[in-house]
């Protein structure tokens, strides 16, 4: 850890990088990928190295993903944009996932189904598929038999339709992905259950990574426009504490009030840094602080369960 709080302290904040595309994003995040391994540090310097809020997020949400497959045990690399596809018709609940993997003849799989929204998804070359292993049906409370399932964006039976832009980080690419016979080799499955092993935990993952981004986004503006000590330093021991909250269980309780504690407190140093913001600077963040409050209402329940776990709470 000792080795990127040095990097966020050290290195010099201004001039702010200028991030003019997608490519020039990717090109420093890869960058950071080989200087750090761990995720944790690729998302806390890769948000004090973005020149935005959508290209923090980039990064904070690159790393997650990174971070879910380690912690399974899969071969990873951050040199390969990835997305992760859930999302259908129905939304990404388990019952609403018709995607499929239909076990073939001589080894493999055979996957077809339709993602509706997938970030990165125009761009990605990397797809971590959820999809129903077709021949396993429901368990007894309904429930699908799920599989992680990943597939290169380039091969055959992959239809990639990029979406409109959206009115919050308009640089986040989306799209809808179609998948057609695509065949999955039976190495290309990601051990253990769907759901339980990779789905359900992304977006704890994805929480505690993209919120390590923020914070070392806005260290590095504090640094850059000198805003008050009190509040940098602030911001600087929010950064540690989201460090600290990257490599834990994502299924644990404890970690999911701690990271609600993190969050609100989170929320309280944006209010502070928003008044300290140049005029550009906050329009854009303005337009984009939309972002911070997606899916805000499953983090309650997740907290409101958490509790309920912990009992004395």
């Amino acid at each position: 850890m000792l080795d990127v709080i040095d990097f966020l302290l050290r290195t010099p904040p201004a001039p702010l990088p200028v991030l003019d595309s997608l490519a020039s994003w990717w090109q420093q995040h890869r960058a950071l990928g080989e200087r750090f391994s761990a995720p944790a540090d690729v998302a806390l310097a890769g948000g004090f190295c973005a020149d935005r809020l959508g290209y923090a997020f980039g990064s904070g949400y690159q790393a997650a993903g990174q971070a879910l497959l380690e912690a399974a045990g899969v071969p990873v690399s951050s040199a390969e944009l990835t997305a992760l596809c859930a999302t259908e018709a129905g939304g990404a609940h388990p019952r609403a996932i018709e995607a499929t993997l239909r076990a073939e003849q001589g080894g493999g799989y055979r996957l077809d189904g339709e993602k509706r929204f997938v970030t990165f998804g125009s761009e990605a070359r990397r797809l971590l598929v959820v999809a129903s292993v077709a021949s396993a049906g429901s368990d007894g409370a309904g429930r699908k038999d799920l599989r992680l399932c990943v597939v290169r964006a380039d091969q055959p039976g992959v239809e990639v339709e990029p979406l409109p832009a959206l009115p919050m980080v308009p640089e986040i690419p989306h799209a809808r992905v179609r998948f057609e016979a695509v065949s999955v080799a039976a190495a290309h499955v990601c051990p253990g259950d769907g759901y339980t092993r990779y789905l359900k935990p992304f977006r704890t993952i994805e929480d505690v990574h993209v919120h390590a981004a923020l914070l070392g986004w806005l260290l590095r503006l504090a640094r850059a426009a000198r805003w008050p000590a009190p509040l940098a330093d602030e911001l600087l021991a929010a950064c540690v504490a989201a460090y600290a909250l990257c490599g834990g269980d994502a299924s644990a309780p404890s970690l999911h009030v701690a990271l609600a504690a993190l969050i609100a407190r989170a929320r309280v140093l944006v209010e502070a840094a928003a008044e300290q913001m140049d005029g550009e600077t906050r329009d854009r963040f303005e337009r984009d602080r939309p972002l911070l409050d997606v899916a805000s209402k499953a983090r309650a329940r997740r907290l409101e369960v958490a509790r309920e776990k912990l009992g004395a709470w």
